[in-house]
């Protein structure tokens, strides 16, 4: 299915005005692969914006699968659902969407729901940025192998793939995640960098978290085409 939308002033505006608003339940935010907080901050506020307590990662630039972010993020989920006394939804962009995925995976107790943004989730995967993150590798866990086995598997909670085929970063097939119960793709108009602040992306963010726990239904299952959202047969 595909949601269309331009990338402009008036479609920020809409994305905040017609959005529902939530229950609060918290959501933590991953950023892409040399990316910080900063980038997010957009989305943060949108989500904020809507009643999500929205937390950051807080493990700085994320320089990949190194054993300080894949820790980090673990003890971060624990820390959150025990000051909230509840399930937290994930979001993550880029390889941030990747990190998200495999935490989802090793604590699906405390994962709500799983959103992923252009993320490459599946192998083969192909991104341009791959020499950079190759450079990087000799600071990665030592048992990101392990960590990461059996990366094509879905994780056990509500997944939402949001992708476009004029990435331009990433190869869009791999940002698919594999059909079944309570998984979907949807695909949106835009680039890759620009996600975390695609409008059609926010409106979708929007309509899964506010779906009541454990009511989880397909995009789009009860709206008509029109308004900004298209339905593909």
């Amino acid at each position: 299915m595909a949601a269309v939308t331009p990338m402009s002033r008036g479609a920020v505006r809409a994305a905040e005005r017609q959005a529902p608003r939530g229950d609060g339940h918290p959501v933590l935010i991953v950023p892409g692969f040399l990316r910080g907080e900063g980038y997010m901050q957009p989305l943060y506020r949108f989500l904020a914006g809507r009643g999500y307590a929205v937390e950051g990662w807080r493990l700085g630039v994320n320089l990949g699968p190194t054993a300080h972010v894949l820790d980090g993020l673990e003890e971060k989920l624990a820390a959150i659902v025990e000051r909230h006394g509840r399930r937290a939804s994930l979001i993550g962009h880029s390889l941030g969407g990747t990190l998200a995925r495999n935490l989802a995976k090793r604590r699906p107790e405390d994962v709500r729901l799983l959103i992923v943004l252009a993320s490459p989730i599946r192998l083969p995967t192909a991104s341009q940025l791959e020499p950079l993150y190759r450079l990087l590798a000799p600071w990665h866990a030592p048992d990101l192998q392990i960590r990461y086995r059996g990366m094509n598997e879905p994780p056990p909670v509500p997944v939402t793939a949001i992708h476009t085929r004029s990435d331009g970063i990433v190869a869009w097939r791999s940002c698919l995640e594999e059909e079944g119960p309570a998984r979907e793709n949807v695909e949106v108009r835009g680039t890759h960098s620009t996600m975390p602040r695609n409008p059609a992306a926010w409106r979708i963010i929007a309509d899964r978290l506010a779906q009541s726990e454990g009511g989880w239904r397909p995009y789009g299952a009860t709206r008509e085409a029109g308004n900004g959202w298209k339905r593909s047969d």
